[in-house]
């Protein structure tokens, strides 16, 4: 896959500072992808560092989200001009659900009727911040954590939002 380079302007939306890919960058990225809709997996640089992230379009403009990963301090940094490159990434970024999880959400019925009616991108956020985690104290305390906050009780990945059941 062909790189594409560009400088760009950190801006911000809500709490999420993102650039604009010119729309010429955005046409061979589409043509890549062989779509223009949905969510289109990407990879690059942002001056230098490489990242793989997600290419959105949110209230008709596509951004690339810069989080804290792809350039230190993002959120302090709108207005500066950052020097990015950018491609398709077709590899698979299917994330295994923890083993661990997967016993508690068949242990606890109501949970995981609740797991199952989220929306797939939530589903996904508990998914990968379980998988991401290292110790075995840390998975269980995080699991207990999500069950509880699928019973409605309790924040969980900065959610501090109660679940209808």
């Amino acid at each position: 896959m062909k790189s594409y380079a560009f400088d760009a302007a950190i801006a911000i939306i809500g709490i999420n500072p993102y650039i604009e890919v010119p729309q010429a960058v955005l046409t061979k990225i589409f043509e890549q992808a062989g779509k223009n809709k949905g969510y289109i997996p990407v990879t690059g640089t942002i001056n230098d560092i490489t990242y793989q992230q997600t290419l959105v379009k949110y209230s008709g403009l596509w951004r690339l989200y810069i989080n804290t990963n792809m350039l230190k301090n993002s959120p302090k940094r709108i207005g500066e001009t950052i020097q990015a490159t950018i491609q398709y990434d077709p590899s698979d970024r299917t994330i295994t659900v923890h083993p661990k999880l997967m016993q508690a959400l068949a242990n606890n019925p109501k949970a995981h009727a609740v797991f199952d009616g989220l929306s797939p991108s939530m589903q996904k956020e508990i998914v990968r911040y379980i998988a991401n985690l290292r110790t075995e104290e840390s998975i269980y305390r995080n699991i207990d954590k999500a069950i509880d906050f699928l019973l409605g009780k309790g924040s969980f990945i900065g959610r501090k939002q109660v679940l209808k059941q």
